[in-house]
């Protein structure tokens, strides 16, 4: 008979192929595969300059109301980049946020120049914000699955095309100030109470307006049809609830949702500097999918 005190074989322990890092762009969810190196932006107010996740949030918020010049974001610079790459124990994949709202992709490349002997991918999330962390889960749910490089990159591309992002401000001000609009189309918008809802153009990458709204109750109302008539009345999803200074805005969006919608997963992060500067303090939004990610489906999954 088998000794009783034996220990029973333990299950095999899966060595990661590769390694992931993002960029300042990335606003990590708590309830996914988020905890990845970061390559940050850095915040600009006149001559004071910040790493952008190092300005406590409600400094940023009074300097944004304040008297301080409108900040700059500056994207991560090559030798940024180098320094996590020369970390690097194994390949990297680098997951960037959208080339067309920063040049972080142009930097990653530009920092393989700088490093020998560490192989790169590097992939353009063309989003930002929840919508970039989906990839990134996506990516590091391959990593830890003991899986290539290049199912990583398939999940990614499956999950950028299935997963929307939008979201609502409460003035155009801030857009102003940082030269996303005109003056006189902000003056126009502040005039009539305008509140835009705005999404990212999955070809280009960049900012369009989705709609606008007369108050601030009907934009949320806005976001909420954008996503019925995105993925049809009833349909389950998975969303990432996103807020700049109060939460509850994200509690009130995703009420009006859950009338629309089966939410089969959330999870709440609060907006960070790479948006909320263009944003401005009230602000709200969400990444949306459907509700399986392709590894839990049957046609798409890898194991």
């Amino acid at each position: 008979m088998p000794n009783e005190a034996q220990e029973q074989p333990s299950a095999s322990v899966v060595t990661p192929s590769f390694d992931v890092v993002s960029d300042g762009g990335l606003d990590g969810l708590p309830r996914l595969l988020n905890e990845v190196r970061v390559a940050p932006f850095t915040l600009t107010f006149g001559q004071e300059s910040f790493v952008a996740d190092e300005l406590p949030r409600d400094e940023l918020f009074a300097k944004l109301r304040g008297d301080a010049p409108h900040p700059t974001t500056s994207q991560p610079t090559p030798g940024q980049y180098a320094e996590l790459y020369r970390e690097a124990e194994r390949p990297l994949l680098v997951v960037t946020i959208s080339s067309g709202l920063s040049g972080s992709l142009n930097s990653a490349e530009q920092a393989r120049s700088l490093v020998n002997g560490v192989p790169v991918t590097l992939h353009d999330s063309r989003t930002l914000s929840g919508a970039q962390a989906f990839q990134v889960h996506a990516a590091m749910t391959a990593r830890e699955r003991g899986l290539d490089l290049d199912t990583a990159l398939a999940w990614m591309r499956t999950v950028h095309e299935e997963t929307e992002l939008y979201f609502t401000i409460d003035t155009l001000e801030y857009l102003r100030r940082g030269g996303r609009i005109g003056t006189v189309q902000a003056k126009l918008g502040s005039m009539l109470n305008l509140k835009p809802v705005v999404t990212v153009d999955k070809a280009t990458g960049t900012y369009i307006n989705a709609g606008r709204a007369r108050t601030w109750p009907k934009a949320l109302d806005a976001i909420a049809q954008q996503v019925t008539t995105r993925f049809g009345a009833g349909t389950p999803l998975r969303v990432a609830l996103l807020y700049g200074e109060t939460a509850d805005d994200a509690e009130q969006l995703s009420t009006r949702l859950s009338e629309r919608h089966p939410l089969w997963w959330t999870d709440t992060a609060p907006v960070g500097v790479a948006l909320v500067v263009h944003t401005g303090p009230k602000a709200v939004g969400l990444a949306v999918a459907p509700e399986r990610w392709p590894w839990e489906r049957d046609d798409l999954g890898a194991g």
